[in-house]
């Protein structure tokens, strides 16, 4: 949730990053309603709870008939302290579920929507082939490391098999990614792929993201994640951390889940879209202040995964518009994928700021008070690799030409020989 202090003091910041991510800037006003609703029953509440203890006194030294007025009189205090409590916590769970309606609020990403994104950085040259460029099913098929067709028949449209080389570069790339955030100071974590509603709820991804999420509804209710930055931020759940040694960071390798609803006719070749994957995703908790800065190593550390698969990329600043609900900002490492001739995410590293910290109730202590912590999330190594990998190291006779940085993950092998399909 973003800040209700800053929504009180300051409305029209909030109604500003709500236009730059185009919504309706009237939740402002909805919140403000619903939580003067709150203040109102709140001061009712407190100022029955107060006579009620000045009536008790009262009684306590009458006699008589005085007394039993007095006593009908804190009955019916009493009945109205009861009606007045039940009546603010319905306030207050009103006015918390309409601020959690609010997204976070962007910090200098760019305006607009999807297509108004800022390039950062060109990173490679885009390579030229003098033989017709093949697609990664295609090059995949010939390598026989990807298998739709059997993929389909046993779990149906979008799912497939990595198979022979294929199951080996997924993990080559898994591997590269867990030993590069190890020797960062990151700690490796397998995390769990079913959680609660409220690790989900919490990290942002219900709501309007609810529908990209496979629901599991019978008698479990537990949520399929399509990330591990679901579980690593649950991790510290209703915790105080310590962050006066800087960072607490983890870096969770785990399946993912996506329904891809809404994608229908998109990326329906391949891997590029799919209901299941494998990633390695950095985690860190760090303090407010700290998380700028915090965002940038997360991005450099993205930087070294690519050189690792050595593909071209660009870095872009994602626009407000298209962030997801828990970003303030967002930055997109997307590779070059030749059969395309364009750029495709490959990576992307979000500052989330507060906003998760605030939903799931983690903290610091700052100077004797409590305050949130940020959280911040990069991905550092995925299956989509792959079609980066075989497209951009492609050879006219079908081989591959394994990246070096990922050569002592598969045995010192420097070309994925074609076996035919």
């Amino acid at each position: 949730m973003i800040d209700l202090r800053l929504l009180r003091e300051n409305p029209d910041v909030v109604r500003d990053a709500q236009r730059a991510r185009r919504r309706d800037p009237a939740t402002v006003d909805v919140v403000l309603s619903a939580d003067q609703h709150w203040r109102e029953t709140t001061t009712a509440y407190e100022t029955a709870r107060a006579q009620q203890k000045a009536q008790g006194k009262l009684v306590a030294a009458a006699q008589g008939q005085e007394k039993q007025t007095l006593l009908a009189e804190v009955k019916q205090l009493a009945q109205d302290v009861k009606r007045l409590e039940a009546e603010t916590a319905e306030a207050e769970t009103a006015r918390d579920s309409a601020l959690r309606v609010i997204p976070n609020v962007a910090e200098g990403a760019p305006e607009g929507l999807e297509a108004d994104y800022e390039v950062r950085e060109t990173v490679g040259e885009v390579p030229t082939f003098d033989f017709p460029v093949l697609d990664h099913l295609e090059l995949a098929e010939g390598l026989r490391a990807i298998d739709m067709a059997r993929g389909a028949k046993v779990s149906g449209a979008r799912f497939y098999f990595l198979t022979g080389v294929g199951a080996q570069l997924e993990l080559a790339i898994l591997n590269a990614a867990i030993d590069q955030a190890t020797r960062a100071g990151f700690t490796p974590m397998i995390t769990p792929t079913l959680v609660l509603p409220e690790s989900m709820d919490g990290t942002g991804y219900l709501g309007e993201h609810a529908d990209e999420v496979y629901h599991l509804d019978k008698g479990d209710d537990l949520y399929l994640v399509g990330t591990s930055e679901v579980a690593l931020a649950s991790y510290h759940r209703d915790e105080i951390l310590d962050l006066s040694d800087g960072p607490i960071r983890y870096a969770g390798w785990s399946a993912c889940y996506r329904r891809e609803a809404g994608s229908y006719g998109k990326d329906t070749r391949g891997i590029i879209r799919v209901h299941q994957f494998h990633k390695v995703e950095m985690f860190s908790y760090c303090r407010i202040e700290d998380s700028y800065a915090e965002h940038e190593r997360l991005l450099d550390w993205e930087r070294q995964m690519m050189a690792t698969i050595d593909v071209p990329y660009r870095i872009i600043d994602t626009a407000a518009g298209d962030l997801g609900t828990s970003a303030a900002r967002k930055f997109d490492c997307e590779a070059w994928f030749p059969s395309q001739n364009t750029y495709r995410e490959l990576t992307s590293t979000s500052n989330t700021t507060q906003f998760q910290a605030r939903r799931l109730n983690i903290r610091e202590r700052v100077d004797g008070s409590l305050r949130p912590v940020a959280t911040l999330n990069g991905t550092l190594g995925t299956t989509r690799f792959i079609v980066a990998i075989l497209e951009n190291h492609q050879q006219a006779d079908g081989s591959v030409v394994v990246p070096e940085g990922l050569r002592p993950y598969l045995g010192g092998r420097e070309v994925l020989e074609p076996l035919g399909r």
